[in-house]
């Protein structure tokens, strides 16, 4: 006879089909669990969620108040178990930094342990040790302290024993990430680094990891690691202590960047700089899809099966406007730390970067090493205006592109050396779509004419802005000096600086407020200034020279505004960038009205033949432009804005590590 509903089991549908869970909770009660209900079974009280065991341990470590030390069964139980790192990230942001401090001796005592565990190599222990460690590292050291260093001393180590405690953790990771029973091993030993560097950046704690020679086991690890994106993490740890007070004390790591001459490293390191920035521009393509219909997001990395890590789904989600927008808000994504790296090594090895600019095609891929970097910039630089952190990784590979340029060996191969490059079209205005491959040299012109376009703002970034004008400079310079005749649609780059010109003028009230305007305007001044002085030189034909004299006589009236509206020059001071631009239109405006007093309407043909009858009355001076002074790239000038994106690059990768 069937029994009443009223005395079934009532077992709850979460139990059911889960036989090992149900039989695990019968006869262990746990009473610290907030809520409870007994078992129909055996009519004790069960814990409202299975919780594995590790995450007790985790409690019994951080939410307890314990000066006892924890027997040495405790900490082998807590590293042979596999961390359950969001619970235990979940455990450590829990607690506040003055309750680490007054239980400092359970960190200190969990530093202590791991580390030995660590030394031990013995499988699973010291992969769980480090695993643990850097989630530790991670959170513990972000917390706000009253005295951050001397606060976190004494949390990790006490201030007795810092030295010591320090000293053998940093010789523990440094022979894990060089002697690792294991690959894995000595990746785990690089993100454990990598916390502890980032986190503690703005205290002493670094220094010891600066007193110790990481680059030879980091580099190795580089060439080892088969997972190009995995290798990016030892030569972001390289880029952070590289950048450690560097513009304060000697650092070792510069040094190492400029003698290091092993190809094959390089070659590693090329290919890993070239599928991160793969993966960085496809977040952008994830979130507004501009791909041609022959191409899928994240196809390039599944060719080499690392699809996956691309966060990308084959079908992506129609996203609204607003989503669009706060996903744009945090691209790039956290990678991006790696370009801090790429800007030393470029800056002090010019091997290095003929490596990247003559990287070949890699098997399987679509694109170049360069040409990946390019794409990537194109993105970042359309969107640069949408937060601080955005605009400071584009003025730092701002920064990578003028190292290039005003090298005349790297600016020959830019002008030599083309690819096929896939750049940023998810805002209009675009600019025309070329076909096929084209030098480096011409996508660099467009992905910053672009730049010049997308981030018109009454708040300008003015320092995005002149560097873009200082990198035009350069890279036209060498075009003029070289004779070198570039196929580019230059109309457009004039159209886009006479529009900046217009826009500094429309909003001068508001922008004369901002710091460094009046040099950018003179830097812009002085790039036309280079254009009308040399275009013969390196435009490809007389119509293209022709055509940017049209514009600048087109452009008169905004010309004198711009001068008024900053103070450029006086009429007295002839010779001077803005009146030179402003005497050449007033010539050519003048024999254009003479015409027109002849004949109302004059065709093109018409005023392209005036144009060029006009240069046998015109006087011109070769001028250089604004960086013709400099000798070279000097990176003091730039302390304070690399020191800003040190801090963002660190945050960065401390974030990284902990996810």
């Amino acid at each position: 006879m069937e029994q009443p509903q009223s005395k079934r089991l009532a077992i709850r549908p979460e139990w059911q089909g889960n036989r090992l869970s149900f039989m695990a909770s019968v006869g262990t009660p746990d009473t610290s669990t907030a809520t409870m209900e007994q078992s129909p079974l055996t009519q004790q009280v069960r814990p409202e969620v299975f919780e594995p065991k590790v995450v007790g341990l985790y409690k019994r470590l951080f939410r307890e108040v314990d000066d006892d030390e924890k027997p040495e069964g405790f900490w082998r139980e807590l590293f042979l178990l596999k961390p359950d790192v969001p619970r235990l990230r979940e455990t450590l942001e829990d607690i506040d930094a003055d309750f680490l401090l007054h239980t400092q001796h359970q960190p200190q005592q969990l530093v202590l342990h791991a580390v030995a565990h660590v030394k031990g190599g013995e499988a699973p222990a010291d992969e769980n040790a480090l695993e643990t460690l850097t989630v530790f590292f991670a959170v513990v050291l972000a917390k706000k302290y009253t005295n951050p260093s001397s606060d976190v001393i004494e949390v990790l180590a006490g201030l007795d024993d810092v030295d010591a405690v320090f000293t053998e953790l940093v010789v523990c990771l440094d022979q894990a990430i060089k002697e690792g029973r294991s690959v894995e091993v000595r990746q785990k030993a690089v993100r454990a680094a990598i916390a502890v560097v980032a986190g503690g950046y703005q205290t002493a704690l670094v220094s010891y990891f600066i007193n110790r020679d990481f680059f030879p086991g980091l580099m190795k690890l580089v060439h080892l690691l088969e997972n190009p994106l995995r290798a990016s993490e030892p030569f972001m740890l390289t880029g952070l202590l590289a950048n450690y007070n560097k513009f304060e004390v000697h650092n070792q790591y510069r040094t190492r960047f400029s003698d290091f001459v092993n190809d094959d490293i390089m070659s590693s390191i090329v290919d890993s700089v070239s599928w991160t920035c793969t993966l960085l521009r496809d977040r952008y393509v994830a979130i507004q899809d501009d791909t041609p219909a022959a191409w899928s997001i994240g196809g390039t990395l599944s060719y080499v099966g690392l699809g996956g890590l691309t966060g990308a789904k084959p079908v992506q989600p129609v996203l609204t406007e607003e989503q669009q927008r706060e996903l744009l808000l945090e691209q790039p994504g956290l990678a991006a730390a790696i370009l801090l790296t790429l800007y030393d090594f470029t800056m002090a090895n010019k091997v290095f970067c003929h490596h990247f600019l003559t990287a070949p095609l890699p098997e399987k891929a679509q694109a170049t090493p360069f040409s990946t970097f390019l794409s990537f910039n194109s993105y970042l630089y359309q969107h640069a205006y949408r937060t601080a952190r955005a605009s400071m990784y584009a003025y730092l590979t701002l920064l990578i592109f003028y190292i290039l340029v005003e090298d005349p060996a790297l600016a020959k191969l830019l002008c030599e050396t083309s690819g096929p490059v896939r750049l940023c079209r998810q805002r209009p205005p675009h600019l025309p779509l070329p076909g096929g491959d084209r030098p480096y040299a011409a996508v660099m012109l467009d992905i910053l004419t672009d730049g010049i376009n997308h981030n018109l703002r009454k708040r300008l970034d003015t320092g995005f802005y002149l560097q873009s004008l200082m990198v035009l400079s350069k890279l036209l310079s060498f075009l003029a000096k070289s004779r070198t005749k570039l196929t580019y649609h230059w109309a457009e780059l004039w159209r886009s600086l006479l529009s900046f010109a217009r826009f500094l003028t429309t909003y001068s009230d508001d922008l004369k407020m901002l710091p460094r305007t009046t040099e950018m305007v003179q830097s812009l001044v002085e790039l036309l200034s280079l254009a009308l002085t040399t275009g013969e030189s390196f435009l490809p034909d007389a119509a293209a020279y022709d055509d940017l004299f049209y514009k600048l006589v087109e452009s008169g009236g905004a010309l004198i505004k711009l001068r008024d509206a900053y103070g450029l020059s006086t009429d007295a001071e002839k010779k001077s960038h803005i009146n030179t631009l402003i005497g050449v239109s007033k010539h050519y405006q003048e024999l254009i009205d003479s015409e027109r007093a002849k004949k109302e309407h004059l065709s093109p043909r018409e005023v392209s033949k005036i144009i060029k009858q006009g240069y046998e009355t015109l006087s011109l001076e070769a001028r250089d432009g604004p960086d013709a002074a400099a000798s070279g790239y000097r990176e003091v000038e730039h302390r304070s804005m690399l020191k800003r994106i040190a801090r963002v690059a660190v945050a960065d990768a401390a974030n990284l590590v902990s996810k």
